[in-house]
């Protein structure tokens, strides 16, 4: 195997132009696999991350008492209050509601003036409502439990997007699927660029083939070299891309984080995301290279 290793090395540099022609066209393709891929699973993200953040609000009247325990009568007597978490209850209570969240108007305004600024510094608490934000099971139920929402006592008003989220939940849909198809399809074509270009390389020395037949070499020895002369213009194929994908996703992730954290939503942390993908382009690309210089090589072999 050392003697094989070494074998393949010392063609890569003999036959310097091909070597170089195949590694570049291994580049090329890898790069764009891997670019796909970043993108198709980071837009994978983003597509669950709007979907889990799609809630239901639903506005509290503007004298509600819900949140108040206990009241206080016309003698100045504390009595409990028989609207305490009379909304809550019945928002708890239906079989899709996943986790009932209160919001007050001062969290609200809270919010709004950290994310808006100074546009709303001059806005009070009082304009706004009290809420309960309601997130469901799965976006699938969202319009369901919006429907028992609507007309509950106790509720002004509720919104969740209507028409137009259930248009983004189809849009996501359709993301992921032919973002799927079209990685599959992407990666069956990198194999056929990555193995045709392969065998191409052996094509060429074929003659060499021949003349280590006709001496008595085994199938087995004159495999070898070539197995790993594959498997090092895979490896090497992956340098450049993998450069680029390292350095052009930091850049990505850092010009884009602050404004996706504000929507609560995230891109994958670069920190063990980028070497996967570095990872899983090197693994494609040592095994098409090595195992296609096999299949490449069946031709001139007898069996």
């Amino acid at each position: 195997m050392i003697k094989s290793l070494w074998e393949s090395l010392k063609s890569l540099k003999r036959n310097g132009w091909a070597s170089f022609i195949a590694i570049s066209s291994v580049a090329f393709t890898l790069g764009l696999v891997g670019c796909f891929v970043t993108v198709l699973l980071n837009t994978e993200r983003l597509a669950t991350g709007i979907q889990n953040n799609v809630k239901i609000n639903a506005y509290l009247a503007a004298d509600s008492t819900e949140t108040q325990e206990t009241m206080t009568n016309a003698e100045g007597q504390v009595t409990p209050n028989p609207n305490y978490h009379q909304v809550y209850n019945q928002l708890v209570a239906l079989p899709d509601v996943k986790s009932v969240t209160f919001s007050s108007k001062q969290e609200q305004l809270d919010q709004l003036k950290a994310t808006l600024g100074e546009a709303w510094d001059t806005v009070e608490g009082d304009s706004l409502s009290d809420v309960y934000i309601v997130e469901v099971t799965s976006s699938d139920k969202l319009k369901g439990v919006a429907a028992q929402i609507e007309g509950m006592a106790g509720i002004e008003e509720f919104n969740y997007g209507g028409i137009e989220t259930e248009k983004l939940m189809k849009v996501t849909n359709l993301i992921r699927l032919w973002g799927l198809v079209g990685a599959g399809l992407l990666v069956l074509v990198a194999v056929f660029l990555i193995s045709n270009t392969v065998r191409m390389t052996i094509m060429a020395r074929r003659r060499d083939i021949e003349i280590m037949r006709l001496v008595g070499a085994k199938n087995s020895y004159i495999r070898g070299p070539f197995f790993f002369e594959g498997a090092w213009i895979g490896l090497l194929g992956t340098i450049l891309p993998a450069i680029l994908i390292f350095f052009l996703y930091q850049f990505a992730y850092g010009y884009f984080r602050t404004a996706l954290e504000s929507s609560g939503l995230s891109m994958y942390p670069p920190g063990l995301f980028v070497p996967a993908i570095i990872g899983g382009m090197a693994l494609l690309g040592i095994l098409i290279g090595s195992f296609g210089s096999l299949f490449a090589m069946r031709r001139y072999l007898k069996f």
